[in-house]
C-alpha cells in the first residue's frame, strides 16, 4: 500500500496561478535566465510580459478553448506563449521541432490549429519556406485575414522574433496589438480558468500510425511537475539547467512544472550543445540538470569538460531511454550528481514512477522507482486483465490525477488505451520487486524509442509505401549503441527496381523527422511468417544485427 507524507498534497492552481503566486511572494528573483546572451526574468517581469502577450494574441483573435501551436526550439519566447495561452483558456499545442511538411501538415489540420507561433526553424530545416509551402496564399493575405482551404480553422501565424515575414504577426507587433485589448476582456478570460481546464496538447507516436493529440490539463501536468521535485528534494534555491526540449513532457513537466511548483530558477539552453551545457551549470551555478543519456554522454566527453566546476551539481533526471549503469556511475562521480529515473509516458504527463534522489545507488541504477504519490501503477496480465504478483512480469498500468483528459477528437483511441475501470495502458511490460520499485523488461506494442523519441514504424511504414519500386515493407527497431534504439527498414521491392539506403533516405528527407528516417535498410525477398501468415517483427528485429554483421554495416 502506498504511504503519503502528510504534508503533501495536489494542488488546484493553475499554471497562472503559481506564476502569480511567485510574482508576488519573490518579484525581484531570477526565473528564466539565458546565460549565453544574459538574458534574465524575474518572476515579476516575466509575469508581466506574459500578461502583455496574451493580451496580443486576444487581439488577434484566440480565445478560450481556442488552439494555438508552438514550433520552436527553447527561444527564450517560447514559455510566454504557453503561460499566455495558459491564462486565457486556450491550448499550447507543442510542435516537435524535428517534423518536417508532412508532419506538420497532418498535425495542423487534426488540432484544428487556430494560431501558429513559430521561428524560421532549425539547422537543416527551415520552417518558413514549409508553412509557404503548405500555406502559398500566406504570402498575399493580410495579416490576421488569413482564409486557408487546406486548414479552416487557421487564422494566423505569428514569428517569435523581431523579423518580418510576408502574412506573419511577428512577438513585437502581438505585443503592440496587446495594448488595444481592456484589461477587463483579459481578466474575464483570465477568471474563467481553472485546473481541469486542457492547457497543453502533445502529439505522440502510437502503433496505429499517425500520432495522437494527448489532452493534459493544468491539473494534470503541475502536480506531476510538484511531485517529481519533491522526489528531488526541490526548493526555491535550486537552479536547473533545461536541456532537453520544451515541446516534449520531459521539458516542459519534469522541467519546468517542477521549477514554477517550487519557485526555482531556469537556467535555459536554447539547443542541445554540451559546450553551452557545461559553461551555463558552471557560470550560473547550477544544482540541477536533465538530460538523456546521450546529452550526459556528450558532454561528459567534451575536450573541455575538465575545465569547468559541476560542483554545485547535486541531482537531476536521466531519462527518454535505458540509462546504463556504467553512465549513472560516471555522472555521479564526475558531476556530482545523484540522478533519479522517471518512467512514464506523455498521456500520464509523464511521470508514473520515479526513483528518489536518497534512494541507493543500486535502486537509482537497476529499477524507475516508485509510483508517485496519488496514483496506483499496478502490473496487469495482458490476458486476464488481473494483477500479477510480485517478481511476475505483465504491462504497466497507472490511475490518477496523472492520467490525460484523452485523445483529441479520438473517443475510440481513448477507450483502448484507458479501461474501464480508469486504468492507463502503457504497452510496456514491467515487473515489481518485493520493496515496490519498478523494473521495465520489454515493450507489448510496436514502438521504436530512438534516443527518447517514440516512433511508430506503422507511421514510417505508410510514407514508404508511396515510394516508387517499393512492393511491402516492414519497419521495426535496431539496437542501437547510441540512442538504445534506431530505425531499420526490411524492404521487398518491386521487379524491375534497385533501391538501396540512400535512395530510401533521399527520399524521406524533408517529408518525415529527420529521427524517423531509416539508418538501416535491407533488401529482401520475402519476411519470415508464423504459421498463421503473421510477420515475425521479433526475427526481423534479430536479422538487422545479422545482416549489418554480414554486409560489414557498423552499428552506433
Amino acid at each position: 500500500m502506498m504511504t503519503i507524507k502528510s504534508d503533501i498534497k495536489l494542488s488546484d492552481r493553475t499554471l497562472g496561478d503559481w506564476l502569480e503566486y511567485w510574482a508576488k511572494e519573490t518579484p525581484d528573483k531570477e526565473y528564466i535566465v539565458y546565460s549565453d546572451r544574459d538574458l534574465r526574468f524575474t518572476w515579476e517581469k516575466f509575469n508581466e510580459r506574459v500578461d502583455d502577450m496574451a493580451k496580443g494574441l486576444i487581439s488577434i483573435g484566440v480565445t478560450r478553448g481556442s488552439n494555438v501551436g508552438i514550433w520552436a526550439q527553447n527561444v527564450p519566447d517560447w514559455l510566454t506563449f504557453l503561460y499566455a495561452t495558459s491564462k486565457i483558456g486556450a491550448v499550447a499545442v507543442t510542435v516537435n521541432t524535428s517534423y518536417r511538411l508532412e508532419e506538420l501538415d497532418y498535425l495542423m489540420k487534426d488540432s484544428d490549429m487556430h494560431t501558429l507561433c513559430m521561428t524560421d526553424g532549425i539547422p537543416g530545416s527551415y520552417y518558413t519556406d514549409i508553412i509557404y509551402d503548405l500555406i502559398p496564399e500566406l504570402k498575399t493575405t493580410q495579416r490576421g485575414k488569413l482564409k486557408s482551404e487546406r486548414y479552416p480553422e487557421l487564422k494566423n501565424v505569428v514569428y517569435i522574433g523581431q523579423e518580418k515575414y510576408r502574412g506573419m504577426f511577428n512577438t513585437a507587433e502581438i505585443l503592440l496589438l496587446g495594448k488595444n485589448v481592456a484589461d477587463n476582456e483579459f481578466k474575464r478570460l483570465r477568471s474563467l480558468t481553472n485546473c481541469q481546464d486542457v492547457v497543453n496538447m502533445q502529439y505522440t507516436s502510437g502503433t496505429t500510425g499517425f500520432p495522437k493529440g494527448v489532452m493534459l490539463t493544468h491539473h494534470n501536468i503541475v502536480n506531476n511537475g510538484y511531485l517529481t521535485g519533491v522526489h528531488m528534494n526541490f526548493t526555491s534555491d535550486d537552479k536547473c539547467c533545461i536541456c532537453v526540449p520544451l515541446f516534449h513532457c520531459f521539458g516542459v513537466v519534469l522541467a519546468t512544472m517542477c521549477c514554477l511548483t517550487h519557485g526555482s530558477t531556469q537556467i535555459m539552453i536554447e539547443r542541445f550543445d554540451p559546450l553551452m551545457t557545461l559553461v551555463s551549470v558552471h557560470k550560473e551555478r547550477c544544482t540541477v540538470l536533465h538530460g538523456v543519456p546521450t546529452m550526459f554522454i556528450a558532454m561528459l566527453n567534451h575536450p573541455m569538460f575538465s575545465l569547468f566546476d559541476m560542483s554545485t551539481l547535486r541531482t537531476g533526471i536521466m531519462a527518454g531511454s535505458l540509462c546504463p549503469e556504467e553512465l549513472m556511475k560516471e555522472v555521479n562521480e564526475k558531476m556530482y550528481m545523484n540522478l533519479t529515473s522517471v518512467y512514464g509516458m506523455t498521456e500520464t504527463s509523464p511521470g508514473m514512477t520515479q526513483s528518489r534522489v536518497d534512494d541507493p545507488f543500486e535502486v537509482r541504477c537497476t529499477t524507475v522507482g516508485r509510483e508517485y504519490e496519488f496514483t496506483e501503477v499496478k502490473v496487469l496480465d495482458p490476458e486476464t486483465g488481473k494483477e500479477c504478483p510480485t517478481g511476475v512480469v505483465g504491462e504497466m498500468c497507472c490511475r490518477g490525477y496523472n492520467v490525460m483528459k484523452g485523445y483529441y477528437k479520438n473517443p475510440k483511441a481513448t477507450a483502448e488505451v484507458i479501461d474501464i475501470n480508469g486504468y492507463m495502458h502503457s504497452g510496456d511490460l514491467g515487473v515489481k520487486d518485493e520493496n515496490g520499485n519498478f523494473r521495465i523488461t520489454g515493450r507489448i506494442k510496436d514502438i521504436i524509442i530512438r534516443g527518447g523519441e517514440n516512433i511508430s514504424p506503422k507511421e514510417v511504414e505508410d510514407y514508404l509505401y508511396k515510394m516508387p519500386g517499393v512492393k511491402d515493407v516492414q519497419v521495426v527497431a535496431v539496437a542501437s549503441k547510441r540512442y538504445g534504439e534506431d530505425v531499420g527498414a526490411f524492404i521487398i521491392q518491386r521487379e524491375g527496381f534497385d533501391l538501396n539506403t540512400q535512395d530510401v533516405r533521399e527520399f524521406c528527407k524533408g517529408h518525415i523527422a529527420k529521427y524517423k528516417i531509416p539508418r538501416y535498410v535491407f533488401i529482401v525477398d520475402e519476411f519470415p511468417m508464423t504459421g498463421s501468415g503473421k510477420i515475425q517483427k521479433y526475427r526481423l528485429r534479430e536479422m538487422a544485427l545479422e545482416l549489418c554483421e554480414k554486409q560489414g554495416v557498423e552499428i552506433l
